[in-house]
């Protein structure tokens, strides 16, 4: 049953590769079978770890029946022998990381593709998933740091991005603290510290951190980007623009992970510098949100979205006359959820609510108001609600969000703008305890809008929401 695990994790593996391999739909539903088949293996192995193969079980086919006797035989050989059997432990552990990680995967999944899933034999639960690996982190089977590090993953990154933006850092904290006094010098250990002080909006003792990490070695360079990645958005949180531009042009060099992305967030970062500073840096802004588009790449046939954002978004520069992108780099540190983070940090969510305050009046002085002009006042009343909704001003942050709302029939482009306000909406309703309007609200965007940018993203956030609002949610049409 050990070797069925292994057999199982190399199933994963080998599927992800299957993925990238090629793009079309034989490898597609090559890769699914071995998905299916790794599942099915983990669920019958936890089925035998946790002893669920009694005589009350042996009910279906006369099939189903002979194999569960030999499941319940084998469990019955290796309980008696797990006092003194090493291997049993790490079958074990296994057990643990495998169904821990696909039934917190699962769970957040949207529920009309996990009932896709849970037809073909899929099925989540977060809280089996949570527990799962919170038992094989707390073991001492070779797959402990596994479980630790999934759970990391999900508390420090997964939970914010396709989620609420509310994580569990206590949590986190406590994984952490044993593998940092055993490895004060571990890369990955150092790089998980300094996420943990982002999210509890420890900027500075985050940036030192991450230098320590690129300092610790020299071979993985992909840790080096990661945190790039983090120290990128440390200064644009501070507004340290000239740094964050340094991390952006770093990442443009250095990484493949997404061009597209890189470039448009170098570009995004030099619109929020003064002239004087951009031509010290050497870069034409123009030229580089016009290279976005031919970075952009497929996997398994598929754009990646928030790389379709950021192409549609540069077009404005595509044309002979360029239009000027309005606060570009905050747009994205809402795409990635950024807002969150800097909204622990009240000196710092002031400073931004500045910068789009200034941007607002500028913008609304200008003389000529071109085709983009209420797409651009909408983005700046979002991002003004978000920061209002942190600073605790929160009826001043519902009547931004309104205002967008309202504007919905004048939006030209940006038409993700108001599915997305309507769920920051129901949010701010969550948090004064107004239960029903949340729903109402969250619902809405659910339901009510489709084939807009970065759909999928919002309907995890979704999903994560009405979770946390103990909701069931409709079926979406």
């Amino acid at each position: 049953m050990h070797a069925e695990i292994c057999y199982a994790e190399c199933l994963l593996q080998k599927a992800a590769l299957t993925f990238v391999q090629d793009e079309n739909m034989i490898n597609f539903i090559k890769g699914g079978l071995k998905i299916r088949t790794s599942y099915q293996i983990y669920k019958a192995c936890s089925l035998l770890q946790r002893g669920c193969f009694g005589a009350a079980s042996l009910q279906g086919t006369k099939e189903d029946r002979r194999e569960k006797r030999e499941c319940h035989q084998v469990l019955q050989m290796t309980q008696d022998s797990k006092g003194t059997n090493e291997t049993y432990y790490q079958f074990e552990g296994g057990v643990q990381l495998g169904i821990g990680a696909f039934n917190l995967m699962l769970s957040l999944l949207p529920g009309r593709i996990l009932r896709l899933l849970e037809f073909i034999g899929f099925s989540g639960n977060r809280e089996v998933g949570l527990q799962q690996l919170r038992e094989g982190a707390s073991g001492a089977s070779l797959r402990a740091i596994l479980c630790t590090f999934t759970l990391l993953l999900y508390h420090t990154y997964v939970s914010l991005i396709l989620g609420t933006g509310e994580s569990n850092l206590l949590e986190a904290e406590t994984l952490l603290q044993p593998y940092l006094q055993k490895f004060p010098k571990g890369a990955l250990i150092l790089f998980y510290d300094a996420r943990i002080d982002i999210l509890k909006g420890n900027f500075e003792k985050a940036q030192v951190t991450f230098q320590e990490c690129i300092a610790a070695q020299q071979e993985w360079k992909q840790i080096h980007h990661l945190c790039y990645w983090e120290l990128m958005w440390c200064y644009s949180f501070q507004q340290n623009w000239l740094q964050a531009y340094r991390y952006a042009d770093l990442l443009c060099k250095e990484s493949r992970w997404s061009k597209a992305i890189y470039m448009f967030q170098k570009a995004a970062i030099l619109c929020m510098l003064p002239e004087d500073d951009v031509k010290t840096t050497g870069e034409n802004i123009v030229a580089l949100f016009r290279q976005v588009e031919g970075l952009k790449q497929r996997i398994a046939g598929k754009s990646i979205p928030t790389e379709k954002f950021a192409v549609r978004k540069a077009r404005r520069y595509a044309g002979f006359q360029p239009v000027k992108l309005v606060v570009p780099a905050l747009e994205m540190m809402y795409v990635w959820n950024g807002f969150s983070v800097v909204g622990t940090r009240t000196d710092l969510t002031e400073n931004l609510l500045v910068t789009i305050e200034k941007e607002e009046t500028d913008l609304k002085n200008e003389p000529n108001h071109n085709e983009y002009y209420m797409d651009d006042i909408c983005l700046l009343q979002l991002l003004k609600g978000l920061c209002l909704k942190h600073l605790g001003r929160l009826l001043q942050a519902e009547l931004c969000f309104n205002q967008v709302i309202q504007s919905e029939k004048q939006l030209k482009y940006d038409n993700y703008l108001v599915p997305y306000t309507m769920y920051e909406l129901g949010l701010l309703y969550k948090e004064q305890d107004e239960r029903e309007k949340a729903i109402r609200f969250i619902e809405a965007a659910k339901n009510n809008y489709k084939e807009y940018s970065m759909e999928s993203r919002l309907h995890f956030r979704i999903h994560a929401a009405l979770n946390s609002l103990k909701v069931t949610p409709a079926p979406t049409p």
